[in-house]
């Protein structure tokens, strides 16, 4: 993603929406991200279907099963995105058509077997990712099947950065309420309603430092996260990667990380949805409950600041198991948000933010109350696959799911 760089806080936005390729009669993972790129015209890693104009871009990250679209430039509104995004999906699918293949949405596939099925990407950048698998051993659902919606909010210059990165702290541990959409792995429910996440905190064992407890540390300048945190990421992982090839800011796995070379925090935590105009609805929501904390609407800067990681860690904790409902009862916290101290379900939280911070005039009302009235996609997903699914049940489920990326409507099972 390019950034015209320094951009100040919400002036602008960025989205990267990941995606599955799967075979389109069984919905088993297929490894053909280089020859969809090569089909939609672009080299390998890399295409822009639309020319140098075009507003979403296409690459790989890592597996060869995974496509990631993605805004092409900082867009100054959300709104439109949804559109263009769509218009992508669908792009993507009629080129994999004849290759047998469509788009598969949701946050991991619910069958496969990463032991047996992943398939590194050989191409550009082959050999970040060839380290990646050499430290970390990519072949387990933490790296080979993860599919995640990342928003990035920019900031100008160091006081920017600390009031975004303490509001994006505060944000982050509700956010599996909101966008969990991984009830599955290897065919069982696993008890989480956010499997992504919870897989995704420990796909960095070897070395715990990199993920941390993902939600990020309190480091409020840029002097204090490059030679503190990231320093001593660096120094980590240096005796298991000789070449350097990792020590860069986005070896960080925390659940937010700060893109100084783009002036812009990267939040990572949202499950990505079944369409595009689901994830621009949290996307939305997400950066107006962000803005109102940079703008001090509940409580003053400095006490967004003192918040410890562990207290955060534990909501989210409980977010991603649960999802809408999880119980939020730390006090403190719910005040930070000018809510009672009374505990309350997560949904009840996004409720009230909602109802607060999104314009009553907002094209992302009909996505929000889908969500509202309906739960999380996690929720729907284990709703229609039903106590025990066999098989045969979630390719019925997942293939309906894989209809609505393609056609933009919501995912309603009765």
């Amino acid at each position: 993603m390019s950034w015209s760089y320094p951009l100040g806080l919400f002036q602008a936005y960025g989205v990267e929406l990941e995606y599955m390729i799967v075979e389109a009669d069984s919905l088993n993972v297929l490894p053909a991200a280089d020859r969809l790129l090569a089909r939609a015209g672009g080299a390998a890693g890399e295409a822009a279907p639309e020319g140098a104009a075009g507003r979403i871009g296409w690459s790989n990250e890592l597996a060869l099963h995974l496509i990631e679209l993605k805004s092409l430039a900082p867009e100054p509104r959300l709104e439109p995105l949804a559109a263009h995004f769509q218009r992508h999906v669908r792009r993507a699918n009629a080129e994999l058509a004849t290759l047998g293949a469509r788009l598969l949405p949701g946050a991991m596939h619910p069958w496969m077997d990463p032991e047996r099925e992943l398939r590194l990407w050989p191409h550009d950048h082959g050999e970040v990712y060839a380290a990646f698998d050499r430290v970390f051993d990519c072949r387990g659902h933490g790296w080979a099947n993860l599919q995640s919606a990342h928003l990035n909010l920019p900031f100008a210059d160091d006081a920017e950065f600390g009031r975004l990165h303490a509001a994006v702290r505060l944000v982050l541990p509700a956010l599996p309420a909101l966008a969990a959409s991984s009830p599955l792995q290897e065919g069982r429910y696993t008890g989480f309603a956010d499997t992504r996440l919870e897989t995704y905190r420990h796909n960095a064992r070897r070395l715990p430092i990199v993920s941390g407890r993902v939600i990020p540390e309190p480091v409020f300048t840029r002097a204090e996260y490059e030679g503190g945190l990231l320093a001593g990421l660096y120094r980590a992982i240096a005796p298991l990667d000789p070449e350097g090839l990792l020590q860069e800011e986005w070896l960080n796995a925390r659940g937010a990380i700060a893109r100084f070379e783009r002036g812009a925090i990267e939040i990572r935590v949202l499950d990505v949805q079944e369409h595009p105009a689901m994830d621009l609805a949290i996307c939305a929501l997400t950066a107006a409950a962000v803005r109102a904390h940079t703008e001090e609407r509940w409580i003053p800067a400095a006490e967004q600041r003192a918040f410890a990681v562990d207290g955060l860690a534990d909501i989210f904790l409980g977010a991603l198991a649960r999802a809408e409902d999880a119980v939020l009862a730390d006090p403190a916290w719910l005040r930070a948000f000018g809510l009672p101290p009374a505990p309350l379900r997560a949904g009840e939280f996004w409720q009230h933010l909602a109802e607060e911070l999104l314009p009553a005039d907002s094209p992302f009302l009909p996505q929000w109350r889908v969500i509202q009235e309906r739960g999380t996609l996690s929720t729907r997903l284990r709703r229609a696959c039903g106590g025990d699914p066999a098989p045969a049940r979630l390719r019925e489920i997942y293939g309906s799911l894989a209809d609505c990326l393609q056609e933009g409507r919501p995912f309603l099972p009765s």
